[in-house]
């Protein structure tokens, strides 16, 4: 199934996933502008859609049999993960933070040389996928790829710089601040931290 953006945006819209407010992001930053992709994820239907769209997007660039896994950040990406790794025929595993650092637990290995698709929710920073990364490369497994619903990052060289394909549904530029450079405006709305990263447990 091919979507046009528009498609997958109305999607979004839809399922009221494009929040407005003041949101302080995983990275830090802040913006007036979040993506909730646990909402549009909340219809096993739209999900099952939405991702069926993203693996053949994939599968027309890299073929059938480009990876053996999918290896998910949590708490954002466990859900596409799996969906993802349902539509490509993979196993899907995920990993967390313990004491900050990404490390697998429940029982989940990543094997030598196993070839890998990361697979996330929304890419902003790229943080969160870079962190992923050093635990894949730790383990002595190959990345081959990314994937997400929404790459939020606003970089044309995001691909570039991470040296591996980028493969999004929908690409949407929004602003993010600084905590030095926070427009008044947006200073007067309570800022809010919508990101499992800051998560305690």
């Amino acid at each position: 199934m091919i979507l046009k953006e528009q498609e997958v945006f109305q999607e979004f819209v839809d399922a009221k996933a494009i929040l407005k407010g003041h949101f302080i992001l995983s990275s830090g930053l802040h913006s007036d502008t979040y993506m909730q992709c646990a909402r549009v994820l909340m219809n096993p239907n739209i999900a099952s859609k939405l991702c069926a769209a993203l693996a053949q997007k994939i599968i027309a660039k890299m073929g059938l049999n480009a990876f053996d896994i999918v290896v998910s950040p949590a708490m954002g990406g466990v859900v596409v993960g799996y969906e993802m790794a349902k539509q490509l025929n993979l196993t899907s595993i995920f990993c967390e933070r313990v004491n900050g650092v990404f490390e697998f637990r429940r029982g989940f290995e990543l094997l030598q040389n196993l070839r890998v698709l990361v697979v996330e929710d929304v890419i902003t920073t790229g943080k969160s996928s870079l962190e992923t990364f050093d635990l894949i490369r730790r383990c002595g497994a190959k990345i081959i790829a990314e994937a997400c619903l929404v790459d939020r990052s606003g970089d044309k060289d995001l691909s570039k710089k991470m040296n591996l394909p980028i493969f999004s549904l929908l690409n949407i530029e929004v602003k993010t601040f600084d905590q030095n450079n926070i427009p008044d405006n947006l200073k007067l709305i309570p800022a809010v931290k919508p990101g499992s990263r800051f998560l305690k447990n």
